[in-house]
């Protein structure tokens, strides 16, 4: 049956969601308050992270948080007068720091992202937006052995859900990639993951994509929700109704307001993640770059060179920090020393971080039509066609070919 849905957000995974429903046969309103790929989806790290499957809280980091927090050049920040707000959430996020949890987590999401370049390609081929994607490898980079053997936890755990890996030592790293510093006697090759070489275009061009198929697109912010004896029938926008049959929620942090009309009380939180832009990079490196002592990744793109990542709890108002950018500074020209630019782009954005670190995806329990998606963390751009196309067979009452039990709203209702 044919349905007008509403999706609530215009970033990779409301965009995807909007193409799955279209291509089932529905007609669809995209909304966002400010148009395409405004947000998150905007200056993320670009890599197609098909084996990222640990979440932030593994085990360990009880002992190793506060010395982070107190060394500059780790990539943890807490803005500290957020504290106070931030705690009763953060205690429950760290409940999670513990090795059981964290395998719970990967084998839930290994599903959902472990094949990433395939979705993609799947969302994007044929259309303008598919010449931003760039299969690839995707690199981890570290000093010694025994840097990289410390992190034996999550190459097993990855290594136990199928994806594979090649070490590249004594010299083989330098060969591989002659950008990088002899300093790092080692590196990780992962295969078969990919790029997209500017995200904040790729999703605009989805979404234009999305356009020429039917979808409407409505600049505003929806303030509540409009319901009928249970059932969801509509959107307030700026004063007005939008009738729909369905709609989906995707605005990534923002959406806890709106969540909670959906009778869902979700711990979220925004991890907020920093991007520098070198533009006219006089080397590049072959394949995106994870720097795992300072979790950042250093990423090729069109006519720049994206560095992005580290973590920084300070929640959504406060503008951006200057460490963040000084400590990706000093990374980037101690891991490739021959590097010039000519410019640089900074950038803050939110990642939407649920306590337990898995996404919600599915029905609202509490109100028929209502569905929900978001609170991908890290894992917002690799994830997003796969979580489109979930919501999609959902709506279409279809059944989902991954197990979504993990992602259940329930859990939060």
């Amino acid at each position: 049956m044919t349905k007008t849905v509403a999706v609530i957000g215009a970033g990779i995974v409301g965009v995807s969601t909007a193409l799955e429903l279209l291509r089932a046969g529905h007609e669809v309103v995209l909304v966002d308050r400010g148009g395409p790929a405004s947000g998150t989806s905007h200056g993320n790290g670009g890599v197609l992270a098909a084996a990222a499957v640990l979440p932030v809280t593994g085990p360990g980091l009880w002992a190793k948080a506060p010395k982070m927090l107190l060394d500059p050049d780790q990539p943890l920040f807490l803005r500290w007068p957020y504290l106070p707000k931030l705690l009763p959430w953060l205690m429950r996020y760290m409940s999670h720091a513990n090795a059981e949890a964290a395998l719970t987590r990967a084998r839930a999401i290994a599903p959902l992202i472990g094949d990433s370049l395939a979705d993609h390609l799947a969302l994007a081929g044929g259309t303008p937006a598919e010449k931003w994607i760039v299969p690839s490898d995707y690199v981890f980079a570290y000093p010694h052995r025994a840097a990289f053997e410390a992190d034996a936890f999550g190459w097993q755990t990855r290594s136990s859900l199928g994806f594979t890996h090649e070490l590249l030592e004594h010299g083989a790293f330098q060969a591989y990639d002659p950008a990088m510093s002899p300093a790092f006697g080692l590196g990780v090759r992962q295969p078969d993951h990919g790029r997209i070489t500017d995200p904040g275009q790729y999703v605009k061009d989805l979404a234009t994509h999305a356009q020429s198929l039917g979808a409407r697109l409505v600049i505003g912010e929806v303030q509540d929700i409009a319901q009928e004896n249970g059932r969801l029938t509509g959107l307030r926008i700026g004063g007005e109704t939008l009738p729909c049959d369905a709609a989906v929620l995707t605005t990534g942090v923002w959406s806890g307001p709106l969540a909670k009309r959906l009778g869902l009380d979700i711990p979220l939180e925004s991890e907020r993640g920093y991007h520098l832009e070198l533009w006219e990079p006089s080397v590049m490196p072959r394949s995106p770059v994870m720097f795992a002592a300072q979790k950042f990744v250093a990423t090729p793109m069109e006519g720049r060179l994206r560095l992005a990542g580290i973590v920084e709890f300070g929640g959504l108002d406060a503008p951006p920090s200057a460490a963040p950018f000084e400590l990706l500074r000093r990374a980037i020209r101690a891991a490739m020393p021959e590097l010039t630019w000519e410019r640089e782009v900074e950038w803050m954005g939110h990642r939407p971080s649920i306590a337990d670190s898995l996404p919600v995806i599915g029905a609202a329990p509490a109100l028929k039509g209502a569905y929900v998606g978001f609170g991908h963390d890290h894992i917002g751009l690799t994830a997003g066609p796969r979580t489109g196309r979930l919501l999609a067979q959902m709506i279409s009452d279809q059944s989902p070919n991954i197990d979504v039990t993990p992602f259940s709203p329930r859990r939060f209702a």
